[in-house]
């Protein structure tokens, strides 16, 4: 086994951790461990909430959730003679949930997904399903189900959710300016358009007082991707694939977390994958001067692994760039495109008998492919969702005798 550089102790906080980790991206954040290039290591992460999401049948956690403590993340762990224009290569070796499943934190054996609240975070149908739902989904192996999605089953594609290098003091005031001009454009909106820095809920590793201050007053929250990597949600980041970081500041300081145990391409509920804690094996090396060398200077490159779920038949659900509520028509708008393809699956699978909110969990947690379809053919441009039916235990595909519809439960609720 590769050495533990980061360990995690799943019943406690992660404040609360022999060597703590954090929740802000700041290049002044403390390495946690330090290794040299061509080695293989260990990171344990807690599930990005730090544990505030309970195995249980209501939402309520999910409404009530604290987002100025995510996401928490293990680490920094330094990487010897990383500089500024070098490329950190990530191999990742294996991830998974919780060797041993002994404890009620996500991933000992169980996950979640979320449908966030307008008022916290919201997702990406909002405006149709505004209020907190949840789903408990138990692993057995590489296989998951769900009491509160009855009749689905599918193998999960691991990955993790978050994972980047420090930004320099320069490129987090970039951010700031930019993200701060953003929600100055609508500063009341909900859910907001960005998140700035907040002091409340900050972690920053070893560090306290006044030291601990100014990352909450500096430091960027962990919600988006950025030029650093950060929170790209890629579910085909899994075992096998190899990421080039861009190394901003002296030892590069790769942390990371938010561990999925699947995921749909969009992750549309904001929280729609399958939260867990757990470990991810890595491999750590250097190109030095590799970002001038291949041009990669805004974001990181990944070579997908070769181990995903072998589904080979879709339902593909389209959608166009048009308001149909409103018959009005947006130009090339592959957002809004592929949201209308989300409304198209949700509506189809009600049909089987699924509430709205269970069909909007399930297109979040399962192994969806999202796709551009098209983007060039004006005004119209197309997205489409593929969504596996060998995940169901029942023939989902237009027949004349009409879909089977039954009593398919409930998901958690918070009321």
């Amino acid at each position: 086994m590769p050495d533990v550089v980061f360990s995690v102790d799943q019943s406690r906080s992660m404040r609360d951790q022999a060597v703590p980790g954090h929740n802000r991206w700041h290049p002044d954040v403390p390495a946690a461990a330090t290794v040299r290039p061509d080695s293989s290591i260990r990171i344990e992460c807690r599930e990005w909430t730090d544990g505030q999401i309970l195995n249980s049948d209501t939402a309520k956690d999910v409404r009530d959730v604290d987002l100025s403590v995510a996401h928490m993340l293990s680490g920094p762990v330094a990487v010897e003679g990383a500089e500024p224009g070098d490329l950190l290569v990530v191999d990742i070796l294996d991830l998974g949930p919780v060797p041993q499943q002994v404890g009620d934190a996500p991933g000992q054996g169980w996950g979640y997904t979320g449908i966030f609240a307008r008022e916290n975070g919201g997702g990406f149908l909002t405006d149709y399903y505004p209020d907190a739902y949840k789903a408990i989904w138990d692993f057995q192996g590489q296989v998951t189900t769900s009491r509160h999605l009855p009749g689905v089953r599918f193998t999960g594609i691991t990955h993790p959710g978050l994972f980047g290098t420090a930004p320099s003091h320069e490129l987090l005031a970039k951010w700031n300016e930019r993200e701060l001009a953003l929600i100055a454009t609508d500063p009341n909106r909900v859910p907001p358009l960005a998140l700035p820095p907040l002091e409340q809920g900050v972690l920053a590793g070893t560090l306290s007082g006044a030291d601990l201050e100014r990352v909450g007053r500096e430091g960027a929250r962990t919600v988006p991707a950025r030029e650093n990597g950060g929170n790209h949600d890629i579910k085909n980041f899994s075992r096998g694939s190899r990421v080039f970081y861009p190394v901003h500041v002296p030892g590069a300081k790769l942390s990371g977390g938010d561990l999925h145990f699947s995921q749909g391409d969009g992750e549309i509920t904001f929280c729609g994958a399958i939260e867990m804690g757990g470990f991810i094996d890595m491999h750590v090396d250097l190109i030095k001067g590799g970002m001038q060398k291949y041009g990669i200077t805004t974001n990181p490159v990944f070579i997908p692994g070769n181990v995903e779920p072998r589904y080979t038949e879709f339902l593909s659900f389209i959608g166009i760039s048009v308001d149909h509520q409103e018959n009005k028509n947006h130009y090339n708008d592959a957002t809004l495109a592929y949201r209308n393809a989300c409304l198209n699956a949700v509506e189809y699978l009600k049909t089987f008998g699924y509430s709205g909110e269970q069909a909007y969990l399930l297109l979040g947690a399962a192994p969806i492919e999202g796709r551009v379809s098209g983007v060039v053919d004006i005004p119209n441009a197309c997205c489409s969702l593929y969504l596996p039916t060998g995940i169901f235990d029942f023939d989902i595909k237009p027949t004349a005798e009409g879909p089977r519809r039954a009593d398919r439960g409930r998901c958690a609720v918070a009321t």
